[in-house]
């Protein structure tokens, strides 16, 4: 009987844990961003580098200070693609990175296949955001916009704990 207590305490236990690690994952920490009303959807100028803000409604983004790739953002632009594309700078591929279920105005797949497809168009918004890290923006014809932050070439070299190269900007180091 001892023995059957014990293996049904070792599951339980197992089941807790499980359940815990999947709340925690998912739900627990993330947070809703406020929108500033400005600076929320940026693009980076062609020529200058400029990070410029566009114009947007119906802002909805969640982020977490556990991870620097777990931004997620959905809104709608006035903005005319072809205006977007002359003035900004656009990426030939991105795979935008999976959101959690319950923040449904982000479908990853169904984004992705329109980047693939090319009917949505890829910006970057901000270079190395924090070393490493660029956030993205696709937008669709509609004008459906997403954005979403990826970690960049040089921090996948740096994050694997090589040398950066060369052409990497400085990583600086905290204290």
């Amino acid at each position: 009987m001892t023995g059957k207590l014990l293996a049904l305490s070792i599951i339980l236990a197992a089941m807790v844990a499980g359940i815990s690690i999947y709340y925690l994952q998912i739900y627990a920490f993330y947070d809703e961003v406020v929108a500033d009303g400005k600076m929320d959807v940026v693009l980076t100028r062609r020529g200058d580098g400029a990070v410029t803000p566009i114009a947007y409604q119906d802002f909805q983004a969640i982020d977490s200070s556990s991870s620097p790739i777990r931004y997620r953002a959905c809104f709608k632009t006035s903005e005319p693609l072809a205006a977007l594309q002359s003035k900004f700078v656009t990426l030939e591929t991105a795979e935008p990175l999976v959101a959690p279920k319950w923040f449904d105005c982000f479908d990853a797949a169904f984004l992705g296949a329109q980047i693939e497809q090319g009917k949505a168009r890829a910006f970057l918004a901000v270079e190395n955001l924090t070393y490493g890290i660029d956030r993205i923006v696709a937008i669709l014809p509609d004008g459906r916009g997403y954005a979403w932050t990826k970690i960049n070439r040089c921090g996948k070299v740096v994050f694997d704990g090589k040398t950066a190269p060369e052409d990497c900007p400085k990583l600086v180091e905290r204290d």
